[in-house]
């Protein structure tokens, strides 16, 4: 594939990823959308609705944290915890107090001890939810896109993130890969995933989205998107596609301010929208909403969450899409900016939002959203049309019929060894190698046994897994190599690349993990350090694939990209170094010199085999 020299250019000169994406057939269950329901069907969740009070009707909207691993018997620091942000002791005491229509789980709310703990929680919080008068049952989310952004780690099975699936650029794998998480969320009483990720990763300095991503090529996007929402919802949970209308090319993380898109509205259409629209096309369950200002789409430079030319009059009206639209957190500073956090909530839903997700402060949320019903502002009817979108995805689901889980189906799901088998093969299928100028890989045991691992060990996505450099030597280890692993960190300094250099003497290689490279990182240094001591050395970027133009021009042996550090790529990143599997994936993303970044150092498509 040519060079391109332009980002507009880059992101649709593609084809190589897009052809390899059309390969395979998995034939997992049926798709049935779980928001398209039955006039008999939606007449009984009519009578629901007409059954609520008014302030039942508005906790219906809202997914909201807690802290703690039990609905009703949390540790004293998280009802501690609990008392502080919501005034609530605990989950239980949540759902009798607002009602809520949603419980969010995180790993730092530590709801996500380990999978029996996890299935407990959800049926006592749907034991909570059962035991007010209205009797609806909740939608229990969570973050699960695998790779680098995960919630529930092992000895759930973990799976390569979006990017990965994207260098593998098979839809079967995709969908395979959806499938066996949902399957997993499923058996824990998780019934509703924020993912897949629908954004076109167009910006390498992304901060927020990268590696999340399939990839630069709508199209190529576009069909992985569709593949996971299939995967996903065909193992019985609600699928949601984020974050609308596309975070793919950005320079701010809307966690801490608002980013703006300037792409026009034929940009907008060309770049942005078609993995929504397949993800429409796959009836996809939700949709989450970006913090993200688009003048060409909205002039007011609302963000998008809160405007309603963006969600009702795009999103609803011209994409035609009429399931549950979901806000992003509520808590992050891209949508706090240009509102205070009792008009954001009225906002969102006079913008055609569903569900509330997650506001800093609940109280102060629920009740503005109360007040708005009450004075006008919001009619009951617009909130009651929410709640019937959210009422059908739950009935779809299955939730009126049995919101519960068993150890048993524990047991029997999650972690299985087919399951992890799986995963491991499809993770061999994304390792890329980008460069091997010498030809050195793969490694031969007979010629260069005795393995040096150092590099970054960043923190595992779930709490559950690495660190990186450990389970690379570990994975060595098992191959029989002998491999000793030194952790240098992402920021090494000059003591800490004097030690790497000195473990290095007498090893026949060094394998570097690498985190983010940049033209000034002491990483680099490091890198150039190590190859000055004569030692063959190999580099592995576990994060953003661009490390490799960073490091260009060190003297590195061989570069790989493995798409994150959990343990499932490492593995497979060790296995393809050793020659026990071969590199498969190919870049989805360009790879732009570092010296100048309208030239491009590998192309889309780019990728080595032995």
């Amino acid at each position: 594939m040519p060079h391109r020299t332009s980002r507009r250019t880059l992101l649709t000169a593609t084809a190589a990823v897009t052809a390899a994406a059309a390969t395979g057939a998995l034939t997992p269950p049926a798709v049935a959308s779980a928001h398209s329901t039955n006039a008999s069907t939606d007449r009984r969740l009519r009578q629901i609705i007409a059954g609520m009070s008014l302030e039942e009707k508005v906790g219906q909207l809202f997914v909201m944290r807690v802290y703690g691993h039990s609905a009703t018997d949390p540790d004293q620091a998280d009802i501690d915890a609990n008392l502080k942000e919501i005034g609530v002791r605990t989950a239980a005491e949540l759902i009798s107090t607002y009602h809520v229509g949603g419980i969010i789980y995180f790993t730092w709310a530590r709801n996500t001890r380990d999978p029996h703990q996890i299935a407990d929680l959800s049926n006592g919080l749907q034991r909570a939810a059962l035991a007010e008068r209205h009797r609806v049952p909740l939608l229990v989310s969570t973050d699960q896109e695998h790779g680098i952004v995960c919630r529930v780690g092992e000895p759930a099975t973990l799976l390569p993130g979006a990017m990965a699936l994207g260098a593998g650029g098979s839809r079967s794998d995709t969908r395979r890969a959806a499938w066996i998480a949902g399957a997993e969320l499923a058996a824990l009483g998780i019934n509703q995933n924020y993912a897949p990720d629908a954004d076109v990763n167009v910006n390498p300095a992304n901060p927020v989205i990268g590696v999340r991503s399939f990839g630069s090529d709508p199209d190529a996007v576009a069909d992985l998107v569709a593949a996971q929402v299939k995967g996903y919802q065909g193992a019985g949970i609600a699928s949601t596609a984020k974050h609308f209308p596309g975070h793919g090319d950005t320079n701010t993380d809307s966690h801490t301010g608002l980013p703006v898109i300037n792409h026009t509205r034929a940009q907008w259409e060309e770049l942005d929208a078609p993995p929504f629209r397949a993800a429409i096309r796959a009836r996809i369950d939700s949709i989450m909403t970006a913090h993200i200002v688009v003048p060409a789409l909205d002039p007011s430079e609302d963000p998008a969450t809160l405007s309603r030319p963006i969600l009702t009059g795009i999103l609803r009206e011209e994409l035609g899409y009429d399931g549950v639209v979901v806000t992003d957190s509520l808590g992050m500073e891209g949508v706090r900016t240009k509102y205070g956090d009792d008009r954001v909530p009225v906002l969102a839903l006079l913008a055609g939002v569903d569900q509330l997700l997650n506001p800093p402060n609940l109280s102060v949320a629920w009740n503005a959203v109360l007040e708005a019903v009450r004075g006008g502002e919001i009619s009951e009817e617009r909130i009651e049309e929410s709640i019937l979108r959210i009422l059908r995805l739950k009935s779809g689901l299955g939730l009126f019929r049995d919101p519960f889980v068993s150890h048993r189906g524990v047991e029997r799901t999650v972690g299985s060894r087919a399951h992890r088998a799986a995963a491991d093969r499809i993770a061999e299928r994304t390792t890329t190698l980008l460069a091997d100028p010498e030809s050195l890989l793969p490694l031969s045991r007979r010629t260069h046994r005795n393995l040096l691992v150092v590099g970054a060990d960043p923190a595992s996505p779930s709490g559950t897994t690495g660190p990186p450099t450990g389970t690379l030597a570990h994975a060595f280890g098992e191959l029989g190599f002998i491999a000793r692993a030194l952790s240098t960190g992402t920021a090494p300094n000059r003591a800490k690349i004097d030690e790497a250099v000195a473990a290095a003497e007498g090893k026949d290689a060094v394998v570097v993990a690498t985190y983010n490279v940049t033209a000034s990182s002491s990483q680099r240094t490091l890198v150039t350090a190590l190859v000055a001591t004569g030692v063959p050395v190999v580099t592995v970027a576990i994060r953003n694939p661009y490390d490799v133009a960073h490091l260009t021009g060190t003297g590195v042996a061989a570069s790989l990209a493995a798409y994150s550090w959990t343990d499932v790529e490492l593995r497979a990143a060790a296995r393809v170094i050793a020659g026990r599997a071969e590199p498969e994936g190919t870049l989805p993303v360009p790879v732009q010199r570092a010296d100048d970044p309208t030239q491009v150092l590998y192309p889309v498509g780019h990728g080595l085999s032995y």
